[in-house]
């Protein structure tokens, strides 16, 4: 699942100029089993219930291989998903970025993980948005992106970087007037032209227009 988006574009090019570093850790490669058996990392539930929940040694054995290879387990952060856990956002992912050198990320799936992992590696429970997810492909794409983009040298250029500058919810490029015609019903275009602000080369009347274009009160140019 996550071949095609790391070799693509800006984390693909970040990988390959080795600014960030990215291995997975199957569980299954983690259980005791006969030679061409399968290697079952899920069971059902203690108390009843739909589903299977992933097993706690398998994981902790991966967890472990992993701090094992890291250089500071100071440095490192332990990462499990979840849809009640705190809402991950930019500021989240900045800290990430400058407080830990290396970041493990616990991707569930099925009806969840044994909460001995949790308690027993006391790993930040982390949620992506109030919604259930099938699994943790996701949440884990999303960090990786997000953090990655904090990282120096991952963009071209720091004010690459959204957050750190005024950004308008509108931006627009050439042509600076679009004829646009919505149905082969209406025989006259309808015109959208692009903000005289932005056409002015004041830049401070343009941060202004999308500082309150931003907060959603429009400045008439």
């Amino acid at each position: 699942m996550f071949d095609s988006y790391l070799k693509e574009s800006i984390i693909g090019r970040a990988i390959k100029n080795k600014k960030i570093y990215i291995k997975f850790y199957n569980p299954r490669d983690f259980i005791k089993a006969p030679k061409n058996n399968y290697k079952p990392v899920d069971g059902k539930p203690y108390g009843g219930g739909p589903g299977m929940v992933l097993k706690a040694e398998p994981l902790l054995k991966a967890v472990a291989k992993v701090l094992n290879v890291v250089k500071n387990k100071n440095k490192t952060k332990i990462i499990l998903f979840s849809a009640s856990g705190r809402k991950f956002d930019t500021v989240y992912a900045k800290t990430i970025a400058k407080k830990y050198s290396d970041v493990i990320m616990i991707s569930g799936r099925y009806e969840g993980i044994d909460a001995r992992v949790q308690k027993i590696l006391r790993a930040e429970e982390i949620s992506i948005g109030d919604y259930v997810l099938t699994g943790g492909e996701l949440p884990a794409m999303v960090l990786i992106d997000c953090i990655s983009r904090q990282i120096k040298g991952v963009l071209g250029k720091h004010e690459s970087l959204e957050e750190e500058r005024i950004s308008s919810s509108e931006v627009y490029t050439r042509p600076e007037i679009l004829k646009y015609t919505s149905s082969g019903r209406d025989k006259k275009p309808k015109i959208f032209r692009v903000p005289k602000v932005l056409l002015s080369g004041n830049h401070k009347k343009i941060e202004e227009w999308r500082k309150s274009s931003k907060q959603g009160t429009k400045i008439t140019p």
